[in-house]
């Protein structure tokens, strides 16, 4: 089990965990007829999925309408320090933040970024919460430079749902992983490619 900081529907918050998984729904799995989601709780569901592939209770389990054949996987080195990053990214559900809701004749549509970060690097807690700043940062210069705009037109920041994972690993000690850091950089770079 690694240190485990994530935003994801299964297992979100601080964890240790042996599983991050990245399961594709249908695109809209709460309205579909035949969902297993339509009556019950994500995360409750997702835990069926986990023990189904035989991870234990304890995973990081994200959703996506995104096919999985479309999973962007990178790596970058440097050092003695590596971070790699598996993203699967859809905008149909782009937000800006701040925009309390969408117009009233705008369906929302479905649309994930997420981003596993996995790294050999043992990072204390503030570096695990700058990974994820740093990864929110990169994928939100990278919607703004693209201009994808939100359902009010104003350009997106994200989607509603979007999903970050940094897993920890027991390698060299990083305090700090923030732009100015070999270790921020890295993961600025990945993700921008990424998404």
């Amino acid at each position: 089990p690694r240190p485990v900081l994530s935003s994801a529907p299964r297992g979100g918050g601080f964890a240790k965990s042996r599983f991050i998984l990245n399961h594709q729904v249908q695109s809209n799995p709460v309205a579909a007829p035949v969902s297993p989601c339509k009556r019950c709780n994500p995360a409750r569901y997702l835990g069926r999925v986990a023990a189904e592939l035989g991870a234990d209770q304890r995973c990081v389990v994200l959703m996506t309408a995104v096919p999985m054949k479309q999973l962007v996987v990178l790596r970058e080195e440097c050092e003695g320090v590596w971070v790699e990053g598996f993203f699967t990214v859809g905008v149909t559900n782009a937000v800006r933040a701040g925009e309390t809701r969408h117009p009233t004749s705008v369906k929302p549509q479905p649309g994930t970024i997420n981003i596993i970060l996995v790294t050999n690097a043992r990072l204390a807690t503030p570096a695990m919460v700058c990974a994820v700043q740093v990864a929110t940062e990169s994928k939100t210069a990278t919607l703004l430079a693209a201009k994808v705009l939100s359902s009010t037109g104003s350009v997106a920041t994200g989607t509603g749902t979007d999903a970050v994972v940094v897993a920890s690993g027991d390698g060299p000690y990083l305090r700090y992983s923030g732009t100015h850091t070999r270790l921020g950089a890295m993961i600025g770079r990945l993700v921008g490619a990424g998404v």
